[in-house]
């Protein structure tokens, strides 16, 4: 037998059954740097030790995004190595702060298989945790990918389509941020001077700003996550694929609009949960991201009075800028558009 690992195919994996993922990892101050040189996030709470024990954290949180790429970094190797495309996200809950020295691994749970028609691919259903070396729960989501079949012809067993919640319940929420001094918040130091109350249902934000993507920072921020998927590095294998050149990771994506995002939620300084989000069209190096924000929902937390939390649909798009909010054209999505994220953020009131 070959000692090395060819990954999992859609017919290798059953409902119910749970991984355990290699490798632990330690994040350190110089994994946040990489990720700020990377994406120019600017919440004052992530960029200041100063600022963040200011107002009741030991010291300066890691990105709460960076922390669901490095789980979801280790589910890579198991879940989707041969996956043609990932291809969306429910019920992430982030679940305790995560500060440099931490060290994270994932275990995961396939709760639902489909076979697709064209039987060369199927979907699979993962409910992954990400965990500190303590055993404290730090995140956990679903999420939805196409993985390739190693046989065309192989049955499939027990197929299932699991029902997920559309969106999480505010009183979920909050777990991951300690408790506030909102007298001690500065708005001149965090960049914005719009709290809780001045956000409106139904207000939308272009966020102004781009960036262009090039290859190597898309490289550099998956490995830096130890994703192994094959389909953002090999450009020997990827030349002669679907679309001739590496596809960039998903969750880049991500991270450049929430970077973005700070231009008109520079307060927003914690992702609380995602309640869903779609990957609607690949993007390439060269392209420029934009993005721009509607506030779907406000709600009050249960039992805090320091935060409140803002129920937000960030839509990115490459090489179109957002001053005219694009999301639709007719009955299909507007061409330009990549990123569909419903999330919850929290913000001092």
């Amino acid at each position: 037998m070959s000692k090395t690992a060819s990954g999992n195919f859609f017919e290798d994996f059953r409902i119910g059954q749970t991984i355990r993922h290699a490798t632990p990892r330690t994040i350190t101050i110089g994994d946040v740097a990489i990720y700020n040189g990377l994406f120019g996030a600017r919440f004052a709470v992530q960029s200041s030790d100063a600022f963040a024990k200011g107002i009741g954290y030991p010291r300066s949180p890691v990105d709460d995004l960076l922390v669901f790429h490095v789980v979801f970094g280790k589910t890579v190797p198991d879940i989707s190595l041969n996956a043609v495309a990932n291809l969306g996200y429910a019920n992430c809950r982030f679940l305790a702060p995560v500060y440099p020295g931490d060290t994270l691994n994932a275990v995961s749970e396939v709760i639902g298989l489909k076979e697709n028609s064209s039987r060369k691919t199927g979907i699979v259903f993962v409910r992954s945790v990400g965990y500190r070396a303590d055993g404290v729960p730090v995140l956990e989501y679903v999420r939805w990918v196409m993985v390739r079949k190693r046989d065309e012809k192989a049955q499939v067993q027990g197929e299932h389509v699991p029902r997920l919640p559309t969106a999480l319940d505010p009183k979920m929420l909050g777990d991951a941020c300690p408790p506030i001094d909102t007298t001690a918040y500065d708005n001149v130091l965090a960049g914005s001077a719009d709290r809780f109350g001045d956000y409106a249902v139904g207000e939308k934000i272009d966020h102004v700003d781009g960036m262009t993507v090039e290859e190597a920072e898309h490289m550099i921020a998956t490995r830096l996550y130890q994703n192994t998927a094959r389909v953002h590095f090999n450009q020997f294998t990827e030349g002669q694929g679907r679309f001739g050149r590496r596809l960039i990771y998903g969750g880049h994506v991500i991270s450049l609009a929430r970077s973005l995002s700070f231009n008109g939620l520079g307060n927003a300084f914690h992702v609380a949960g995602i309640n869903g989000g779609r990957h609607v069209a690949p993007l390439f190096a060269g392209n420029t991201v934009f993005a721009w924000s509607e506030i779907l929902a406000t709600a009050e937390l249960p039992q805090r009075s320091d935060l409140g939390a803002l129920r937000v649909r960030t839509v990115a798009t490459k090489d179109k800028p957002c001053r005219e909010f694009p999301l639709n054209s007719g009955d299909e999505d507007d061409p330009a558009v990549i990123l569909d994220l419903d999330y919850w953020v929290l913000i001092p009131r």
